[in-house]
């Protein structure tokens, strides 16, 4: 869901006559739910497709910043093979902290429990089921401090905007590796470009981004990026960034066709269902992952 449904869109989606509104992903930040009920309009969402998808996509990422695989791949595509500057670290016994233990974080957790790393996480609500198999809930700022690794997968609200901002980045330890697969304005990127630089952040691996919007789900090759701060994290070797295709999988594209058509045709038949409201908009606390 790259669009924003705000209280204009709605006011027009009624006048046109439009009585419900079913959207093909989990999250709904850029819904304005209450224009939404004051128009008595149901919004109803896909609030579960494959964790899995984004969770394997999530741990790609650290594996290839690990080991510099998208490094490389370049590098003997032009017939060097070479080690210098190739050299990674074992995940085995690395302590990484998960910020978000919803039904992607959890998933997380348990593959990287299975590469034999110290799991600890920091969720409001924590996950019993997780917290019995040792991963160990810890303040936010306790986490950055501990982490070799950081992975996002927390639902962008306005309490966690920019929730990975200079200061916190500060707390981190030197050469920390950052991951984000839930929502691009989680992390702040000029801070974290400036962690780049000094070398506080090791590496960075990102498959949403702040402005995402006028960049993602379209082919620029042709084209020179107006966006000079994205442009900036391309000129990091140790930065990789794919185009928001964490989701991209094809057992999740079913489940989202299928949950959809489901949720059509209980509303047709009196029985909405998945429905989101104000309510939940406080509570999700599954990222809000966008679908195309």
């Amino acid at each position: 869901m790259s669009d924003d449904l705000d209280a204009d869109v709605f006011a027009q989606l009624a006048d046109l006559g439009v009585r419900f509104v079913a959207m093909r992903c989990a999250g709904f930040n850029n819904v304005d739910l209450e224009a939404a009920a004051q128009l008595e309009i149901p919004v109803v969402r896909v609030p579960e497709y494959s964790p899995y998808a984004v969770a394997e996509h999530a741990v790609a990422l650290m594996l290839s910043l690990a080991r510099n695989t998208h490094r490389a791949f370049n590098r003997v595509r032009e017939g060097n093979f070479a080690l210098d500057g190739l050299l990674g670290f074992d995940l085995h016994s690395k302590t990484v902290g998960i910020v978000g233990t919803g039904n992607i974080g959890s998933v997380v957790a348990r593959i990287l429990s299975g590469f034999g790393c110290h799991v600890i996480a920091h969720d409001p609500s924590p996950d019993a089921g997780l917290a019995a198999n040792s991963v160990d809930y810890v303040a936010l700022d306790d986490l950055a401090a501990a982490a070799k690794i950081i992975t996002l997968h927390c639902p962008l609200t306005p309490d966690t905007y920019h929730l990975i901002d200079g200061e916190r980045i500060a707390r981190m330890q030197p050469g920390v590796m950052i991951i984000n697969t839930s929502r691009g304005a989680v992390l702040d990127t000029r801070a974290v470009i400036a962690g780049l630089k000094t070398g506080c952040i090791g590496s960075l691996g990102l498959d949403v981004y702040e402005e995402e919007g006028d960049l993602f789900f379209r082919d620029l090759s042709a084209h020179v990026i107006q966006d000079d701060i994205f442009a900036r994290l391309l000129t990091f070797p140790n930065v990789l960034i794919t185009g928001h295709q964490g989701f991209f999988t094809h057992e999740a594209l079913t489940n989202i066709a299928e949950t959809t058509i489901a949720n059509l045709s209980a509303f047709e038949a009196g029985r909405p269902q998945n429905e989101v409201s104000t309510e939940k908009l406080a509570t999700t606390a599954e990222p809000a992952r966008a679908v195309p």
